[in-house]
């Protein structure tokens, strides 16, 4: 809903090779051509030579749009930004990644009453709502960290907005019927996998965000050596089928089935 992102779909997951020449081979069969060594990192590809392609490759033929709408990518987003907020919440943490436009977003629909002033958006996905926002809402601009503490702590049962996307919430004409066709999985509690990361998507904790009446939670799951599992150094093998992540893969594709 947020970014527009599907959620149903293959799991971004696969190999990973820690090889220039099979970072280069990949490139050259994905985009048509390759970076130089200048700009990679390891065995990875700096994202200023990404962002600069972006720019000159245009998305246009079908073949292409079809393979890359076959893939998860709400999930993926969701799996790292789960990974982010964790390390964040550690003491000696100064930064965050992961998808920092997701979590703003989710929080200005959920708390109103910390967001700036918004319009409908004209077209989805409802991140739109906020698009420069820096220039229709001047006071936002200069609240301080205080008036987020003051208001947080002030905060009132009615306040949270549990079921954020209903049609007395969000224009019907905004989001089309197809974005719904698999709404059905947003409440499946499975593990969320992407490449090295595993998180767990406790939905059992938060059915009223789902229409549903919240019943007492399960008992929480436990990731065990998968949460700790980091891309970084030589990782030679395939995600997929890797000793770790092998068992929460197969946890995914059952909870999905049987959901």
């Amino acid at each position: 809903m947020i970014l527009g992102l599907p959620t149903d779909g293959l799991l971004v997951i696969g190999m990973t090779i820690s090889s220039f020449k099979a970072l280069e081979t990949e490139c050259l069969h994905q985009f048509g051509v390759v970076p130089r060594k200048s700009e990679c990192r390891g065995s990875g590809i700096k994202l200023t030579w990404l962002r600069d392609l972006k720019k000159q490759l245009q998305l246009t033929d079908e073949e292409s749009i079809q393979s890359i709408i076959q893939f998860s990518w709400g999930l993926a987003c969701l799996a790292h930004l789960y990974r982010a907020l964790c390390r964040a919440s550690r003491f000696d943490c100064k930064e965050i990644d992961g998808s920092l436009t997701l979590l703003l977003v989710w929080a200005w629909t959920r708390f109103p009453f910390l967001a700036p002033v918004h319009r409908e958006p004209r077209s989805f996905s409802l991140a739109n709502r906020w698009r420069n926002w820096e220039c229709g809402d001047q006071r936002f601009r200069y609240m301080k960290l205080a008036h987020f503490r003051k208001a947080l702590d002030d905060l009132q049962e009615g306040q949270f907005m549990w079921v954020a996307y209903s049609v007395d919430r969000v224009d019907p004409d905004i989001i089309s019927a197809d974005i719904y066709m698999h709404s059905v999985v947003w409440s499946a509690t499975v593990p969320l996998v992407s490449f090295e990361c595993i998180e767990w998507h406790a939905t059992d904790r938060c059915r009223r965000q789902f229409g549903f009446v919240q019943g007492v939670p399960h008992q929480e799951r436990n990731l065990d050596k998968a949460h700790e599992e980091v891309l970084t150094g030589p990782k030679n093998f395939n995600w997929v089928i890797a000793t770790s992540h092998s068992f929460w893969v197969m946890q995914w594709i059952i909870g999905i089935i049987t959901f």
